[in-house]
């Protein structure tokens, strides 16, 4: 017989991955995306190296952490650009890009530094959000939407910084933050 045959993981490691992704998720949700790694494997109940075997390092930790929300983000981008007006499914992006990005702490930045090393474990979830706003802005442009000189490097940093807020006030604030953002993109708003 030839071929090669796929192992499925053990339970064991089944079970010490999933109990490093929950304790992860709690600590970054606690202290942010510094969270000692040491910390996390006591919380799950193993040691270090087994971390380390499932995730050699914190940005392999948090992309799969991640992956279920990418998907789900990446599916609600690519929907918007379908069902609404240029410049709505743009905000709506925003929107959900800041909140996605304010889950933990120092997210936001993890992202920005993911899509400019494309050896980063974030690099290619980073670039599919970077091509979902290139599109929706292109759609906003071509409505006439937004200003001539908003370009996405503009808007992936005003999502960045709307994520910042998320983290620094509470919610209403955030969502006022972030119409005033989108208002200054507007034709018209004197975007440069």
């Amino acid at each position: 017989m030839s071929g090669t045959r796929t192992r499925r993981p053990r339970a064991d490691g089944q079970r010490n991955q999933e109990s490093i992704l929950a304790a992860a998720d709690e600590a970054f949700r606690a202290q942010g995306t510094g969270a000692s790694l040491g910390g996390i494997a006591r919380r799950a109940g193993v040691a270090i190296g087994t971390l380390y075997g499932h995730f050699p390092n914190r940005l392999a930790l948090c992309a799969a952490l991640l992956r279920e929300r990418h998907a789900k983000l990446f599916a609600f981008g690519d929907e918007l650009g379908r069902d609404r007006e240029p410049l709505d499914a743009l905000t709506q992006w925003m929107r959900a890009v800041a909140t996605h990005a304010a889950a933990y702490r120092g997210l936001a930045e993890l992202q920005m530094d993911g899509l400019d090393d494309e050896a980063s474990e974030l690099h290619e979830a980073c670039a599919r959000m970077a091509a979902i706003t290139d599109d929706l802005l292109a759609a906003a442009h071509g409505a006439g939407a937004v200003g001539d000189g908003v370009t996405a490097a503009d808007v992936n940093a005003l999502m960045n910084a709307a994520a910042w807020m998320r983290e620094q006030v509470d919610d209403d604030h955030a969502e006022h933050l972030l119409e005033l953002m989108v208002n200054g993109l507007r034709a018209g708003a004197g975007a440069r």
